[in-house]
């Protein structure tokens, strides 16, 4: 039986992953094991692994992340200066989902539904 999926997805830099996912969005930190970084908001974990080689216009590193709450969760980004994604904006979907989304400083595509 199938319980939990944790993304993995590319850094190049450790520093500015954790600056923009704890500083910026509000993770936590759960562990740093070098070259390879953990982080948690409420029931989400997020696995970071290095690849100082990235190029993040050829990244395609991608996560959907359902939430609640999420006119407060997007007012708050806009509050913090957080960008978001020029073709990802605030929007309700045809499949039922109220939507937006973000990049991180690796290009890899945050993109955060609830359902309306």
């Amino acid at each position: 039986m199938l319980t939990t999926i944790i993304p993995k997805l590319p850094m190049r830099d450790k520093a500015a992953t954790k600056a923009f996912y704890i500083d910026r969005l509000g993770f936590t930190e759960i562990a740093d094991y070098g070259d390879y970084l953990l982080v948690r908001k409420d029931h989400i974990d997020i696995h970071f692994f290095m690849f100082k080689a990235l190029d993040p216009a050829q990244n395609y590193g991608q996560v959907y992340i359902r939430m609640n709450d999420m006119d407060a969760f997007y007012q708050e980004l806009l509050d913090n200066n957080i960008t978001i994604h020029p073709n990802g904006p605030l929007a309700i979907k045809p499949w039922g989902q109220q939507e937006f989304a973000l990049l991180d400083p690796d290009n890899n595509l945050l993109t955060f539904g609830e359902p309306i």
